[in-house]
């Protein structure tokens, strides 16, 4: 297959959904690095998204368990729960396990936004792909959905239902039974959790609910 390099110059949203959406291997948070694209569906995804320029990222915390690797095995009796710092060590190595399972998984540039069943929503989620990023000093769970026109409310609230359901259900039933091997553990990664405080913020609830510059209190904010 033949690839070309390109690089996105039209904002930053739109930029992180080219990367997350085309299967980009390396992960940086600064500057616009060369993104490795078949030539026939990045021209059609690049048309659509310059054409749109309307992305919605939605957010979910991240259950994380590692295992220690010994000099012979690892040990699989005294699992460890890592935090969502302590995590952000390990987001190339998700990430990469993330770009497999994509690969392996998609045929197409749709991704998961195939599987909505409405098909007014299935028309204007033109696209909807898993990755992690970090923000705030935490590491997080991001579906990035590439729209082509504005959602309602109503249609907010069922992507955000749909996205429960692949993180628990579908695509993250799947991704946690991923071992993923770093220099010091195994890691598996769950975009679910049974935990009642999980939730899914939008992009714009997610700031909202950081604290300020220069204030370190207790914030309120999420869903």
């Amino acid at each position: 297959m033949l690839f070309c390099e390109v690089r996105v110059n039209f904002g930053s949203a739109v930029y992180r959904t080219v990367r997350t959406v085309l299967w980009e291997v390396g992960h940086s948070n600064n500057g616009w690095p060369p993104t490795r694209l078949p030539i026939l569906s990045s021209k059609k995804r690049l048309e659509e998204i310059k054409m749109t320029n309307q992305t919605m990222r939605i957010f979910f915390p991240l259950k994380v368990t590692s295992y220690l690797l010994n000099d012979y095995d690892w040990d699989d009796e005294n699992p460890v729960e890592l935090s969502s710092e302590e995590a952000m060590e390990y987001e190339d190595a998700i990430l990469t396990a993330i770009t497999n399972e994509n690969r392996r998984r998609f045929e197409n540039d749709r991704g998961l936004a195939e599987y909505i069943e409405n098909e007014v929503l299935n028309k204007k989620v033109y696209s909807l792909y898993p990755s992690v990023e970090i923000s705030d000093g935490e590491l997080w769970g991001v579906m990035t959905a590439g729209l082509t026109e504005a959602l309602s409310g109503e249609e907010t609230a069922e992507l955000l239902e749909f996205v429960v359901g692949l993180n628990r259900d579908g695509y993250g039933e799947v991704l946690k039974q991923y071992p993923i091997k770093t220099p010091d553990r195994i890691i598996y990664v769950s975009f679910w959790d049974s935990d009642k405080t999980y939730s899914l913020k939008t992009e714009q609830e997610l700031k909202k609910s950081l604290p300020a510059p220069g204030h370190d209190g207790p914030v309120m904010g999420g869903i």
